[in-house]
């Protein structure tokens, strides 16, 4: 069964709407700055939605007063995404609506805020509405509230790969029978001292403090860690044969979707990427296709030493053919539980216009790893496949293949 990606819906580090972050990616320029929130720690800088809160608020109205920060992005995205595809909340037969949106960590600012006020000695002081703002799982309530979408609504949890976990979850549902329309995605707003803390302990942030918008530089020789970012993307998933139907515009096909786990370390990633080979094979297993026809990667590429390096040796373990290759984190930073399903949008973006988008901060072709890397400028490709690594903490591993 072929499933089509009918709505698209994104709101990052670039600004809210689906243009804005395919303007950015293409221009290859990193939307890294300062960040007052993480003043003092020794990585001060992040990629932030350059919308306050109070602005996100007037566009998500009376409800966002019960929201963390995840949900309000979440709800935005999915908004735009079923606008996109032509559909109307109003209308349409809300039980058959699943709403499958994953999250990596959920409101880590509210739990860092309500613990201040908690240690300030009075209970009294934390906000009722503590528990259900850090819930992983609220994104998806809240979107299956704002749209009125009735079917199953899940909330998948697999660290950086949560977003493309969904996208997966979302399509087996289709394939099931559990719903006809599946609002899919990945949203993370946690941008916080406590998580810029933590990921600079383990050493996984860039240190660029005098150059934040250089700093994330997937496949560069000299890369040093990522930038901590926020945002949220979404797809309006049906199947192929409803969507025509319809008479809905098919943006792209959901092909083949592949997961496995390292089974190795908590956060290391296998170095012989035993479980990346596996979820991008059996990726292409289940669309019926072969290593040599994949014409483009949308690579996790973090900019870490340890995952640029070993996925830069899967692609070329597995796709000797040298496909294109690019990393939307160079641009936008890592957003954790969003990025999945924000990479998975601007692939079918990379299919839809036929144009690749180069690595943000890579000036040089990635040599060293033998692996087609696009820099400076975009590449005009008649992409027909492509596929769309996410890989997490925990050893989880999501590749989708993607066809136009």
């Amino acid at each position: 069964m072929t499933v089509a990606v009918t709505g698209l819906g994104l709101v990052t580090p670039a600004g809210e709407g689906v243009g804005a972050a395919w303007d950015a990616v293409c221009r290859g320029v990193g939307t890294a700055s300062r960040d007052p929130a993480l003043a003092g720690l020794p990585v001060d800088f992040s990629c932030r939605v350059p919308l306050s809160r109070e602005e996100l608020d007037r566009r998500v109205g009376r409800a966002s007063w019960r929201m963390a920060r995840n949900a309000v992005l979440a709800v935005l995205a999915a908004r735009e995404a079923v606008h996109d595809a032509g559909l109307d909340p109003a209308t349409w037969d809300a039980g058959r609506v699943a709403v499958v949106i994953g999250c990596g960590i959920g409101g880590d600012a509210v739990r860092e805020e309500q613990g201040r006020r908690l240690e300030r000695g009075d209970a009294h002081l934390v906000s009722a509405l503590t528990v259900p703002q850090i819930l992983p799982n609220m994104a998806a309530g809240e979107v299956s509230v704002d749209l009125g979408a009735r079917g199953p609504a899940l909330a998948p949890a697999t660290a950086c790969a949560s977003g493309a976990t969904a996208v997966a979850v979302a399509r087996d549902l289709l394939a099931a029978g559990r719903c006809d329309i599946a609002v899919a995605g990945g949203t993370e707003g946690a941008v916080s001292p406590l998580a810029a803390a933590g990921f600079w302990r383990m050493g996984a942030l860039s240190g660029r403090t005098d150059a934040p918008a250089a700093a994330s530089r997937p496949f560069a020789e000299d890369r040093d860690g990522f930038v901590l970012a926020e945002g949220a993307g979404v797809l309006v998933l049906e199947r192929t044969r409803d969507a025509e139907a319809r008479g809905a515009s098919v943006r792209a096909r959901l092909v083949g979707c592949g997961s496995a786990s390292d089974a190795y370390h908590p956060t290391a990633p296998d170095p012989d990427g035993r479980g990346a080979e596996d979820a991008l094979r059996a990726a292409l297993a289940d669309a019926g296709l072969v290593p040599g026809d994949v014409d483009h990667v949308n690579a996790h590429g973090t900019s870490t030493p340890l995952n640029d390096a070993g996925e830069a040796a899967l692609i070329s373990r597995v796709l000797p053919h040298r496909p294109s290759v690019t990393a939307p984190k160079g641009v936008l930073g890592h957003g954790l539980g969003a990025a999945g399903a924000v990479e998975a949008a601007l692939t079918v973006l990379t299919l839809q216009h036929r144009t690749v988008p180069p690595v943000g901060n890579l000036r040089a072709p990635a040599v060293a790893f033998g692996i087609d890397c696009v820099t400076k400028e975009p590449r005009r490709q008649d992409v027909r496949v492509a596929v769309s690594h996410s890989f997490g903490f925990g050893g989880h591993n999501v590749v989708l293949t993607f066809a136009s």
